[in-house]
């Protein structure tokens, strides 16, 4: 997959939709270890570590790990993160994931960065179909 550059995101700004409609756009993420600095931290993680989402690439800073009990509790989460979302929805408010050991003091704060915009033949090898009608699957 290409990944092409980010745009910033304005304050409360959100993907735009596309012109082409063979393309889309999802948000960057940046999500980040928050805790008390004199906190007693089991996952391994300090305050202020953190790594981004850019499209389906997961970039960490060199030389920083992220402990995969962490991530696993995160990865559910992100690509929701990434598209637009009501903002009602509780995806749209909350931003702070807890800790997977309960007794880690640990929230991993996610923030949306920038939109960077796809193309949907970069990104698959299946073709784009007519939406069937509701309740069709389109399938013979």
């Amino acid at each position: 997959m290409t990944r092409p550059e980010a745009a910033p995101l304005a304050a409360e700004a959100a993907p735009s939709g596309s012109a082409d409609a063979h393309e889309f756009e999802l948000f960057d993420l940046r999500v980040e270890v928050v805790a008390r600095n004199d906190a007693k931290i089991y996952c391994g993680a300090k305050p202020g570590d953190y790594f981004e989402l850019h499209g389906e690439m997961l970039i960490l800073p060199p030389g920083q790990g992220f402990s995969i009990y962490s991530l696993a509790a995160l990865l559910p989460l992100l690509p929701a993160k990434q598209r637009v979302s009501d903002k009602n929805d509780w995806m749209s408010s909350d931003a702070e994931v807890a800790c997977p050991d309960p007794n880690c003091p640990t929230r991993f704060r996610i923030s949306r960065l920038g939109v960077r915009r796809f193309k949907h033949a970069e990104t698959t090898a299946v073709p784009i179909r007519a939406a069937a009608p509701v309740g069709e699957t389109g399938e013979p």
